[in-house]
């Protein structure tokens, strides 16, 4: 059983990387997929900023290869394999869903964050690069990504103005990421995504100016890695 679920992990490691290539990438929700256009939505990070999913799916590739090839049976690598296949395996699914429905994105890129978090939490403490790393990036960046785009679907569907959203959803992900950071505060994998996805999110905020939701972005960001940087030199000595 142990190397069969190595195996899947694996094989869902590889659908999700080519998901993108079957339905065309995803850089943002459109402005004409809400009855209100989203044009331009202070909750959106630049579009550069989901390049890191080209850094996540090779890294979760490598790492699931890298346990199935060498540690398939290893105790130290089973707790994080259940949680992290179903994650896959929802998110092989995420980006046509986003094409088509904001709104069962938003469920599915939630649900797919649970597990991770989970994953990440229940991973063991052997080969850190392959086995927990990947896992930890992942589940940063769907932190920040499940916050945006249940602001987009509050503004995009008339529950909340735009910059309401945008803030009630920035300080979701900061509570919730300062949350899962506290469980796992030594891992800088994880803060690292959440950081990148808020960076994007201050940087398409600067022009035109919005002082409030940039401000938001930055402060948690540097939160986030004050803290991850403080743990490290403490866990040293």
């Amino acid at each position: 059983m142990s190397r069969s679920l190595a195996i899947l992990v694996f094989l869902a490691a590889l659908g999700f990387a080519v998901s993108p290539l079957l339905s065309n990438g995803f850089g943002g929700y459109r402005p004409d997929q809400f009855p209100i256009p989203q044009v331009d939505p202070p909750i959106q990070p630049e579009g550069w900023a989901f390049s890191i999913w080209g850094l996540i799916f090779a890294w979760l590739v490598a790492g699931s290869g890298f346990g199935l090839w060498k540690r398939a049976v290893d105790p130290d690598w089973q707790p994080m394999r259940p949680s992290l296949l179903v994650s896959l395996a929802l998110g092989a699914f995420w980006i046509e869903t986003a094409h088509r429905t904001p709104i069962g994105a938003t469920l599915l890129i939630g649900a797919m964050l649970a597990p991770a978090a989970l994953a990440f939490l229940r991973a063991g403490q052997r080969d850190p690069a392959w086995q927990v790393r990947p896992v930890a990036l992942y589940a940063g960046w769907l932190t920040a990504a499940t916050g945006a785009s249940l602001g987009l679907v509050l503004a995009g569907y008339g529950i909340l103005p735009q910059q309401i959203a945008a803030i009630l959803c920035l300080t979701g992900v900061t509570l919730l990421a300062l949350m899962i950071q506290a469980r796992r505060p030594g891992e800088w994998a994880y803060p690292a995504g959440v950081i990148w996805a808020l960076f994007g999110i201050l940087v398409a905020n600067l022009s035109p100016l919005n002082v409030p939701v940039a401000g938001l972005a930055g402060l948690a960001a540097a939160l986030l890695a004050y803290r991850a940087a403080a743990i490290r030199p403490a866990k040293s000595r």
